[in-house]
């Protein structure tokens, strides 16, 4: 018989960067399955805009995920308006692309500092109030490329390998601990993120509310590889056992070797990377700082 889906009834969810593209469709998608939402992202207008229009408690708050002290104040304030987390949900990052030669220190240090140690830094806090209840979910939000490397964007692609190991390390770090990790890796996801990319041959591009289903599932039937569209998990795991050429050429069959170089000069990508490169506040002022000691 199949075993019953957890209900999201009453969960406290807490997404970093979720005012735009994926976190905004989950925080609906959970809305709809009854959960309380806390939303956190640097433009707390927007986040605030997208909690208001939830039916669920909600709340909509600033949060620069650089910042560790800041991004524990805001797990504590989540607790303290919406009750103990459930759920982390961490999906902020950023995807700036182009010729590794081409890509300044600064660039450099905000995707490590958002796509990655930011990512440890909320598993760190989340593991810590989940352990004490027995109970909890952690869904870190990874890509395609922390599977498959991805040239013009060599740093972004570390930084998802860098969630995917983690990810699978913490899992068997908390196995029988009552706390769940999950891991998803979507492909081409119609978000800002991905202005300027064109379609591949191998995966047919999804839009951010196809990721949102795809947690929402994750979190009532809990499971650790998440691909979107599934159809890259077989593919992965085949390329993975198969000689180093016959990854490459599946790269170049698909695309993904072209992808990014073609599309890092768009014109339409242009006010998105501009966005971005605010992204790391925190980041910023501690490098302003060591600079001047």
């Amino acid at each position: 018989m199949a075993r019953q889906p957890r209900s999201l009834v009453g969960r406290t969810v807490a997404i970093t960067g979720g005012a735009r593209g994926i976190g905004a469709a989950t925080a609906v998608a959970l809305d709809r399955q009854g959960a309380r939402v806390a939303i956190g992202d640097l433009d707390v207008d927007l986040a605030a805009e997208v909690a208001g229009q939830l039916r669920q408690p909600a709340l909509g708050l600033e949060l620069d995920v650089t910042d560790r002290q800041a991004f524990t104040a805001f797990l504590d304030r989540v607790e303290s308006e919406l009750g103990p987390i459930d759920v982390l949900i961490n999906n902020a990052g950023i995807m700036p692309i182009g010729p590794i030669t081409e890509e300044t220190d600064q660039t450099t240090s905000h995707q490590l500092a958002i796509n990655l140690h930011a990512v440890i830094h909320g598993s760190k806090e989340a593991v810590r109030r989940m352990t004490r209840r027995g109970a909890g979910h952690i869904v870190n939000i990874a890509s395609a490329a922390g599977k498959t490397p991805v040239p013009s964007a060599a740093t972004y692609s570390a930084t998802k390998f860098g969630v995917v190991g983690f990810s699978e390390s913490l899992r068997l770090e908390l196995a029988g601990s009552g706390i769940d990790i999950s891991c998803v890796m979507p492909g081409i996801v119609r978000t800002e993120l991905a202005s300027g990319l064109r379609d591949t041959a191998g995966f047919k591009p999804v839009q951010p509310e196809d990721v949102a289903a795809a947690i929402v599932d994750a979190l009532q039937r809990p499971r650790f590889d998440v691909f979107v569209p599934r159809s890259i998990g077989p593919t992965s795991r085949l390329s993975a056992l198969m000689p180093r050429r016959f990854g490459d050429w599946l790269v170049r069959t698909i695309g993904v070797d072209r992808l990014m170089a073609e599309a890092a000069g768009a014109r339409e990508r242009a006010a998105y990377e501009q966005r971005i490169a605010g992204s790391a506040p925190a980041a910023d002022r501690e490098t302003d700082g060591s600079r001047g000691a």
